[in-house]
């Protein structure tokens, strides 16, 4: 399976590369799709405008923060892309936390990390970061700060 993502674990002064891999593929899941029961043909889905309740074509659509009932403040692809957080390519661990202390819900999504195949220089400390952890870790990746449910 090919990784989710491909960076360095970070912890102190060591740092690893590694892959991150969704421990459940969306392969491996059913796909029901919605049909007209009377043909048997597949149905699809069609933009209509709230107001008008015209269909609106595929180039019309866009996205928009709705600041007040009903009134929107549109923007634009370039202007998401202006705001983008750069990414190190790195997950720093800050601490490690009990798992008791994890909401459940952290663990609806569950991934696990590896070794970049490419670097065996990175097994070794990613195998003396995974031994003593008994709590999940707290980290850190391109600015952003999320809980680890892999270990």
């Amino acid at each position: 399976m090919r990784p989710y993502w491909k960076g360095y674990l970070k912890l102190a002064l060591v740092s690893c590369p590694i892959a991150l891999h969704a421990a459940c593929s969306s392969a491996e899941r059913i796909a029901l799709r919605q049909i007209n029961k009377a043909t048997g043909n597949r149905l699809r889905q069609q933009l209509i405008d709230e107001e008008t309740r015209e269909p609106v074509a595929p180039e019309h659509k866009g996205r928009g923060y709705e600041v007040a009932k009903g009134h929107y403040l549109i923007v634009e692809d370039a202007e998401l892309e202006a705001i983008e957080i750069e990414s190190t390519h790195t997950i720093e661990i800050d601490s490690f936390v009990p798992r008791s202390q994890i909401d459940q819900r952290f663990f609806d999504t569950p991934y696990y990390i590896t070794s970049c195949p490419a670097s065996r220089s990175g097994r070794r400390p990613l195998r003396s970061f995974a031994r003593p952890c008994a709590a999940r870790a707290w980290w850190r990746s391109g600015g952003s700060c999320s809980r680890s449910a892999s270990g």
